[in-house]
């Protein structure tokens, strides 16, 4: 059996007082690393958390900026166009006097030329008036006060800028058959190229005729055209040899 005498025993009591000693120590170095290490995760923690935040603040701060500069060019864009369109409304105000006088004298121009040109008209119209000529529509009329053929009336009115009259409408044929009166007179209508193809002066085939009862009768003999003297201003015309003499009737189309 081992025994152990006092001083053993006091010599294990320091050992074993060294141990627990040693292994306090030890705890606490392990406690301390411990709590090192957990600061250090804390740290490196709030480091990720910071780095983020940084990086989340300079990703919206250069939205922000490009933003700005994206609104700033917009805004520049219809500054300048606004200040080109004051510009040329400016101009436009600055012509507007300009414009109206020459609008003004246009006008006074244009004014002088139709009063000058109703006074020629009116000029006219009374020369015209003077020398028997008659005004219908658009048209003036001159009955001859002598006679002749029917081609030798025709060479008159062309002489005069005019020709034998050409009778388009009922109104028309009614307005010469009262200046008329019961009077023959030539008109401008004869079948002389073609026997009983009737066309007027101006190369136009008869459209509208006022032949009286059972004319033309003449065939070959009568290709020449005239006004008769009978009492119905419409239906009155007949066919004669065109070397007959009668007084004719010139028109020419005149603006008054």
């Amino acid at each position: 059996m081992f025994h152990c005498n006092r001083g053993d025993e006091e010599d294990m009591t320091v050992v074993v007082y060294k141990i627990a000693d040693d292994f306090r120590g030890y705890n606490t170095e392990l406690e301390k690393a411990d709590t090192k290490s957990n600061l250090q995760t804390q740290h490196t923690g709030l480091n990720t958390v910071w780095s983020r935040c940084f990086t989340l603040t300079a990703v919206c701060v250069l939205l922000l900026c490009v933003l700005l500069l994206s609104a700033i060019t917009v805004l520049w864009i219809q500054f300048t166009s606004l200040n080109t369109e004051n510009n040329q409304l400016q101009t436009s105000y600055n012509n507007l006097p300009i414009e109206g006088d020459q609008s003004q004298t246009s006008y006074n121009t244009l004014t002088r030329e139709r009063d000058q040109l109703l006074q020629e008209r009116l000029e006219l119209h009374s020369a015209l008036l003077k020398l028997g000529w008659r005004f219908f529509n658009s048209s003036v009329y001159n009955i001859s006060t002598e006679m002749k053929s029917w081609t030798e009336s025709r060479d008159y009115c062309r002489e005069r800028g005019a020709d034998l009259v050409i009778i388009n409408s009922k109104e028309e044929q009614e307005f010469i058959s009262k200046i008329l009166g019961r009077r023959k007179a030539w008109i401008g209508l004869n079948d002389r190229d073609r026997e009983g193809e009737w066309k007027w002066v101006d190369g136009t085939p008869l459209n509208t005729e006022f032949w009286g009862q059972g004319e033309p009768n003449g065939a070959a003999r009568e290709d020449c055209v005239i006004i008769r003297d009978y009492t119905d201003p419409v239906w009155n015309w007949s066919d004669y040899p065109c070397s007959r003499q009668f007084i004719w009737i010139c028109e020419k189309t005149v603006v008054i």
